[in-house]
C-alpha cells in the first residue's frame, strides 16, 4: 500500500478519536524483521513515526460494535484491503491472504 492510504488511514482514525471522544487503539507488524508494536492509540505522531514502507500489517482493536461500525465506515471511503476479525480489524501493506477483500 502507498503512503498516501496509510496518511489517509492515520488522518481517519485520528478524527474519529476525537469526534467519538474515544481511543482508537491499533498495532503494526514489520515485513522486515516480523516485529508485532505494542498496542498504541496516538494516531497523529506515533503512527507515522519511521514511515510506512515496512508496514506488514496494521491491526485496530474495536471493543464494540459501535466503535467497529465506525471505523468499517471510514475505511470503505479509503477502500483499502482489509479483513473483519473478532474484536478488530486487520489491514494489510502487502496482502497475502485469500480472505482479505477490499472494506
Amino acid at each position: 500500500m502507498n503512503k498516501n492510504k496509510w496518511e489517509e488511514i492515520r488522518l481517519s482514525m485520528y478524527n474519529l478519536g476525537i469526534n467519538m471522544k474515544t481511543v482508537i487503539k491499533w498495532r503494526t507488524k514489520d515485513v522486515k524483521n516480523g516485529y508485532i508494536s505494542n498496542w498504541d492509540g496516538e494516531w497523529y505522531y506515533h503512527f507515522k513515526n519511521g514511515g510506512y514502507e515496512t508496514i506488514e500489517w496494521l491491526e485496530i482493536s474495536t471493543p464494540n460494535s459501535t466503535i467497529k461500525e465506525a471505523i468499517l465506515n471510514e475505511l470503505k471511503k479509503i477502500h483499502i484491503l482489509g479483513k473483519i476479525q473478532e474484536g478488530s480489524i486487520m489491514i494489510y501493506g502487502y496482502p497475502n491472504d485469500s480472505s482479505i477483500f477490499y472494506l
